[in-house]
């Protein structure tokens, strides 16, 4: 039994690797960036926030948008939220952005959507395109500049460069769980994205910093996505439509990475969920396309083999040691020797499956090694080697999400870190005592009177 076990585990092992070349092939473009091009003319652009109860973190962003280079009458500030009461309504509007009040939002789709829809048509026609941007986040200074230099692309949909909003603070901002989890941006964008942009394929999408030109809001007829990852569900939809997508790695948006893994655990359920919803909604839609268009196998494998791979080994690996669990109980409790089993089937499976994970985790690591800058060299180190478990943790999330994406799951916002008081509570704070200034004047002079 024990040579069986072996021999099926190898052999399912070599079929893996075999069928997972394409994705090897893959990250040899992790290190190749486009060309840096310089716009020609100034284009109207504008953020979209949304930002439901998101008044303790958002004043970062807003001191962000304050300090962009790009001429500000060539972008505005649209800011997304669900009770006009919201504290966050007043410092959107102390600094002359925009607000839009959608009520019955329930998930960041239809938080889009109501904003898209309720620009009037002669602004809207205005914008050349439209960023959607978390509250958590903070801009790099030419941010903006940099967005109206990746329009000189001929791309309908752009992928902006995630650094860590958490390395801007100290080592209290960070965690073994945060920086694993911010391995995430380079495994999807130089890892693959780089890849994808050079066969024409559509991007593993992130809404966090994704530029969409207004042309294709305007043939969507808004933002009609409404599962809990809109993003991937744009990526499907791409096929679909034809938009074409591209991973610009010159403008910066610091994201938000969660300390704690319960959270890092819920997130990830969340991803992989939607990703169930949409699979269920699109994959049928997107395989008659691709055979209708007769393109390449590169997309083929993309869309419903690239996983097949991982599954089969991740599964031979578990069931290899299940065996070996089985098979050295039944031998010690026979008498009979057991350590070979224990080795060979258990000891050996998952270290190959750690080790192939670890080397993943390291190229991730190198191409954003100027992003992990900021971390320590134990940190580094740290964040190596537990990314193998914190990955190897999707597979219960992915059984998991199959039953949470057939049952339902809400839309729920992400727990965030208090930040330091920015521009705009100190404009709140300006307006409050300009206007207490004014009303003691009034009451003197009425006095007076």
């Amino acid at each position: 039994m024990f040579r069986q076990i072996l021999i099926a585990y190898v052999f399912f092992a070599i079929l893996s690797f075999v069928m997972y070349l394409p994705k090897i092939v893959q990250f040899c473009y992790a290190f190749k960036k486009p060309p840096h091009k310089k716009a020609t003319g100034l284009r109207k652009i504008g953020l979209v926030i949304p930002a439901l109860d998101e008044s303790k973190v958002i004043g970062d962003l807003f001191d962000s948008i304050e300090k962009q280079d790009y001429d500000r009458a060539y972008f505005d500030v649209n800011v997304i939220v669900k009770d006009p009461t919201d504290p966050t309504v007043a410092m959107a509007k102390a600094l002359g952005y925009n607000v839009f009040i959608v009520p019955n939002q329930t998930c960041k789709g239809e938080a889009l959507d109501g904003c898209f829809k309720q620009i009037p048509q002669e602004s809207f026609d205005g914008y050349a395109a439209f960023v959607i941007i978390d509250a958590d986040a903070v801009l790099a200074s030419d941010y903006v500049t940099e967005l109206n230099n990746a329009l000189e692309y001929d791309f309908d949909i752009f992928l902006t460069r995630k650094f860590i909003k958490n390395y801007l603070g100290d080592r209290k901002q960070r965690t073994i769980f945060s920086n694993c989890s911010a391995l995430t941006y380079p495994m999807l964008d130089t890892l693959g994205n780089n890849y994808r942009m050079e066969r024409g394929l559509p991007m593993n999408m992130c809404g966090q910093g994704m530029m969409v030109r207004r042309s294709v809001i305007d043939e969507l007829g808004g933002w009609p996505y409404r599962t809990l990852t809109e993003d991937y569900e744009l990526k499907l939809d791409s096929v679909l439509h034809g938009f074409r997508s591209m991973y610009y790695p010159y403008a910066f948006i610091y994201t938000e990475e969660v300390l704690r893994h319960k959270e890092a655990y819920n997130r990830r359920l969340r991803w992989v969920t939607g990703y169930s919803q949409c699979d269920r909604i699109y994959k049928k839609q997107v395989k008659m396309k691709i055979k209708k268009r007769g393109t390449s196998g590169a997309e083929w494998f993309e869309y419903f083999f690239a996983l097949v791979p991982l599954i089969i080994f991740i599964v031979a690996t578990i069931l290899t040691m299940a065996g070996g669990i089985a098979l050295a109980l039944y031998h010690w409790l026979h008498g009979l020797p057991w350590l070979k089993d224990v080795i060979f089937l258990i000891v050996m499976p998952f270290g190959i499956m750690y080790g192939l994970e670890f080397w993943y985790s390291l190229l991730a690591m190198l191409s954003y090694r100027d992003v992990f800058k900021p971390l320590s060299g134990w940190e580094k180190l740290g964040m190596l080697l537990f990314s193998p478990l914190f990955m190897l943790e999707y597979f219960p999330i992915f059984i998991q999400s199959r039953i949470r994406a057939k049952k339902g799951m809400n839309w729920q916002p992400t727990k965030h870190e208090e930040y330091e008081k920015g521009v705009a509570e100190k404009a709140l704070e300006q307006q409050a005592e300009l206007k207490n200034a004014q009303k003691e004047e009034t009451d003197e002079k009425e006095q007076v009177s």
